[in-house]
């Protein structure tokens, strides 16, 4: 473990653009490497693109295919031949949000179980330390991009927590399209030691309007939600917040969700379009919820919560409408039919990998026909809190 040691302290100390020089100098030293490449997840999650890109451009890498398709989607270190040196594909990932990928050229013979191990670790804490350099540098975000986000794709993309998120009693997973031009649809996320917070929102409008109306709403959430309001009174305040600021000419839809870890307990506020569906014990269906106006409609709304249950073995869907009321190129929406189909398809799927893969089966449905309202695609799966042995 010293070896592994000397790498964490030299990523600790290393100024924010510079992680990856620290890290090659240290595990050519402490681990015989030739070199180590850092490649991130583009934000519609891919391709993977390197941090230092080389003078000619190169090809596309894939996040889903190849060796380090593999290594990113089983999220365990991959290890390949390459003449006389072993590349070794080691996932970064934080907290179940996965960045992107480290490969590690070692020499012939100088891998094992034990160093697989400990490139894992290392991975891992290259996960922390890159998003603690994010707050001081833009190289690893403009990593990221295979083309320019618009403006309000960029205000999007900030206000979120993460893609994909993992802990004992559940997993998240994530993702907006079009990636590079999102407006109005979000998703936030909150753990603490007994609860799980989680939001799904459909903010109305275009370009930049719909991207202000989100983050208008989103903080005005989080503001009440870290004040200790209770789920009906977090959506009266935001409502308020926006009804204030528009005065009811625009709107926005959102799910407000509250969990107990210990229970599975959950309270939900369905105040507009989002919908949640559930799998369990093999059967697909939506789950029904009082609706109730959305966000910023009307002065003074009163909302209130509903409650249901989660089981360890769920999976929880959310999607906005630009899922379900997405078109074929003969004027026939995506609907429920194929919605549940798609959930079945990806069923055997890792929580993180299953908004890509219900978003691919959305593009083929769509055809040749340009997406023209964002898409959202939140599943969670729900393990449930294990008794102390």
């Amino acid at each position: 473990m010293d070896r592994f040691a000397a790498v964490e302290r030299a990523l600790r100390k290393a100024p924010p653009h510079a992680l990856l020089d620290a890290l090659r100098t240290t595990l050519r030293a402490r681990y015989g490497a030739a070199g180590a490449d850092l490649l991130m997840a583009d934000y519609a999650m891919t391709i993977l693109q390197p941090v230092e890109p080389p003078a000619l451009p190169p090809e596309p890498l894939s996040a889903h295919l190849g060796a380090l398709g593999r290594a990113f989607g089983s999220q365990q270190p991959y290890a390949e031949n390459s003449g006389e040196c072993t590349l070794v594909h080691v996932p970064v990932t934080v907290r179940g949000d996965r960045l992107g990928i480290l490969t590690v050229r070692l020499p012939e013979g100088g891998y094992d179980e034990g160093t697989a191990g400990e490139l894992a670790d290392i991975g891992e804490v290259l996960g922390h330390e890159i998003l603690v350099a994010e707050r001081d540098t833009d190289l690893y975000q403009q990593a990221r991009r295979a083309r320019r986000l618009t403006l309000a794709a960029e205000l999007q993309w900030q206000l979120l927590p993460g893609r994909s998120c993992s802990r004992p009693e559940y997993a998240l997973g994530a993702q907006l399209e079009p990636a590079y031009a999102i407006r109005g649809d979000n998703f936030d996320w909150s753990g603490s030691a007994e609860t799980l917070h989680l939001s799904v929102t459909n903010g109305m409008g275009e370009g930049i309007e719909a991207a202000l109306l989100t983050n208008l709403a989103v903080n005005a959430l989080r503001n009440a939600r870290r004040a200790g309001l209770g789920l009906a009174d977090q959506a009266a305040l935001a409502d308020q917040a926006i009804y204030g600021h528009h005065q009811g000419n625009v709107h926005l839809s959102t799910l407000l969700l509250r969990f107990e870890l210990a229970t599975g307990e959950a309270e939900v506020v369905d105040a507009g379009s989002p919908q949640l569906w559930r799998q369990r014990d093999g059967v697909t269906e939506q789950i029904e919820l009082d609706a109730q106006l959305p966000l910023g409609m009307f002065e003074d709304t009163v909302y209130t919560a509903q409650r249901f249950r989660v089981l360890p073995g769920d999976r929880l869907f959310f999607f906005s409408d630009g899922v379900y009321e997405a078109l074929s190129p003969a004027g026939e929406p995506y609907g429920k039919r194929a919605l549940a189909a798609a959930m079945t398809g990806t069923r055997l799927l890792p929580t993180a990998q299953v908004p890509y893969a219900v978003l691919k089966e959305l593009a083929a449905h769509r055809g040749s026909l340009a997406q023209d309202d964002d898409a959202m695609v939140l599943c969670m799966d729900w393990h449930g809190r294990q008794a102390p042995l």
